[in-house]
């Protein structure tokens, strides 16, 4: 502040509050009242753009009460502005992931696919607001997704192994060869892919993952006899599958 010509304070201009910082995001976030079940929240992020995304609360008990934290990445990323993409939750992370009493986020993806710069930031900062501000266990972080969220838990698992625990890939595709040479996933990989999936043949899939494998990955893949590319509801099973190997293969 600085004095006028009498001698008196100025008022300083508030109008103004200057670029958003990370601090703000972080005030807005721990300022969530959280319920039990779906909170559906809106979060303005650094680029005068939101950040939609569930966050599904398996109880409010903020004490001694550490619990996993699953990052569910909703399909058709990229299909179109869709404002309640990240609301499908319900039949498949919900039911799949139930026997973990984990805290589940689902964020929006704003139409464009995972694996960009946006959806980088988002996806970190999500992790590391639920960290910070609830109850989770940092060791048991886990990225899940299905068909173009599937491809985005690939690219997480290979990029950001130092987050996240595993990795649950659902009727996805990512080639990690090079040059026809697997590259090794850091983390702990479990596909779960349907056998008449014609968007992403099966048989595409396996070879990568085989080659991940030789590789030195440990990626387990279940085919889903009969299904296909869009029925995710009915891969829940699997995922309650993949629930028991988070517990007994990865965390044990």
């Amino acid at each position: 502040m600085s004095c006028n010509k009498s001698g008196i304070f100025d008022e300083p201009d508030i109008g103004d509050a200057g670029p958003r910082t990370y601090e703000d995001i972080q005030d807005d976030f721990s300022n969530i009242d959280f319920n039990t079940g779906n909170n559906d929240i809106s979060l303005e992020n650094l680029k005068n753009g939101t950040w939609n995304f569930r966050v599904i609360m398996p109880d409010v008990d903020f004490t001694n009460n550490k619990r996993p934290l699953i990052i569910t990445l909703h399909g058709c990323a990229a299909c179109g502005d869709s404002p309640n993409a990240h609301k499908f939750t319900e039949c498949l992370a919900e039911t799949g992931f139930e026997s973990l009493n984990a805290i589940i986020i689902s964020p929006n993806s704003n139409a464009i696919l995972w694996p960009t710069i946006d959806n980088n930031e988002q996806v970190l900062a999500l992790v590391d607001l639920a960290s910070t501000y609830l109850p989770v266990d940092t060791n048991k972080v886990v990225i899940h997704g299905y068909s173009d969220g599937g491809n985005g838990s690939w690219f997480f698992a290979e990029t950001q192994s130092g987050i996240f625990s595993a990795s649950i890939p659902m009727a996805s595709q990512y080639n990690t060869t090079n040059n026809g040479v697997g590259r090794k996933i850091p983390i702990p990989v479990y596909v779960i892919h349907g056998e008449d999936d014609a968007l992403f043949p099966v048989e595409n899939v396996e070879n990568w993952v085989n080659a991940s494998i030789d590789s030195g990955s440990d990626i387990t893949m279940v085919i889903a006899p009969g299904l296909t590319h869009n029925e995710p509801c009915e891969y829940a099973s699997y995922l309650q599958d993949a629930a028991d190997w988070l517990v007994n293969h990865v965390w044990n």
